[in-house]
């Protein structure tokens, strides 16, 4: 399912643009939270259905987006999505997808002309898969003008001599040849690491686990605040147990951390909360429940 009218916040002076490729179930999610108690979701099926979890199949509903930031009279893009028909084997629905983004953005008012910084929270398949394009056989940076903001810790880790060791795949390696490697060519990369500020009111921070260099985007505007989480979660049931890792968290113990600072400094400075891949709204507020967490209202355009 794809969102012909893509939904607008404003955030203080910055305008925030959600562009969703696909909200559809996804992996079980006995597969993709594997240390997960079946009961969480049984318990929880009033409000997890049908946007998070598909109670008939037990598989999770995930949403495939990015977000498009007005700041500073710039805009910024925040993550890239899948790709368009991309060697990616073993990653299912991923490999060799179909993807029509450029067309989404421009929906959205955004062309890829238009576009000056390019955030890839982290360097996984289905965040970074548009930032380049097929130019006559030669993969092209398809934000032309934009700065690439790349978490040093992850292009370590994906690049090709794999310094930090581990966890990678036959298709991260092909994601960094066709998707990083070519921005790196082109001189639009920027590598930074624990903090950087892109302007005012955005500024990225290391949240390491999921992946080495996995980051957050935090956005302070007037008085609203608002944090793009990235893959630090996965689903709403991640706010009730934040000690539960998706099996993709490359060291679960680090992801484990950063995702209780991420969920304690939303719940104590009203931040709202806007994971990668969370479906019906999108964003939400976290509160205090205790010594836990709970979810409060979603966002609202």
């Amino acid at each position: 399912m794809t969102n012909e009218n893509p939904q607008r916040i404003i955030l203080g002076d910055v305008e925030v643009i959600r562009v969703l490729e696909w909200h559809a179930p996804f992996l079980p999610t006995s597969e993709f939270f594997a240390n997960a108690d079946d009961e969480v979701w049984k318990a929880n099926a009033d409000w997890l259905a049908p946007d998070h979890w598909e109670p008939g199949t037990g598989r999770m509903v995930s949403a495939l987006q990015s977000w498009v930031l007005r700041s500073g009279g710039r805009t910024v893009l925040v993550d890239t999505g899948v790709g368009h028909d991309r060697e990616r084997p073993g990653m299912g629905p991923f490999h060799r997808a179909r993807s029509e983004f450029l067309a989404l953005l421009e929906r959205a008012g955004v062309r890829p002309q238009d576009v000056d910084v390019v955030v890839n929270t982290h360097l996984h398949v289905d965040h970074v898969g548009w930032n380049t394009v097929d130019a006559d056989g030669e993969w092209a940076p398809a934000f032309p003008n934009a700065q690439y903001l790349i978490p040093a810790a992850d292009d370590f880790h994906y690049g090709r001599d794999n310094a930090y060791g581990g966890g990678v795949q036959e298709a991260d390696r092909l994601l960094y040849e066709d998707s990083i490697a070519p921005i790196h060519r082109a001189g639009q990369a920027v590598l930074w690491d624990g903090y950087h500020r892109i302007d005012d009111h955005l500024t990225l921070e290391s949240a390491p686990g999921h992946t080495p260099g996995s980051s957050v985007l935090r956005l302070a505007s007037g008085g609203d605040r608002a944090v793009f989480a990235g893959d630090l979660l996965h689903s709403p049931v991640q706010i009730l147990d934040p000690c539960l890792n998706s099996n993709a968290c490359l060291n679960p113990a680090q992801a484990e951390a950063s995702r209780h600072r991420i969920l304690a400094r939303a719940a104590d400075e009203r931040e709202l909360l806007i994971p990668a891949h969370f479906g019906g709204p999108g964003a939400l507020e976290v509160q205090r429940n205790g010594d836990a967490f709970a979810l409060g209202p979603w966002a609202t355009t």
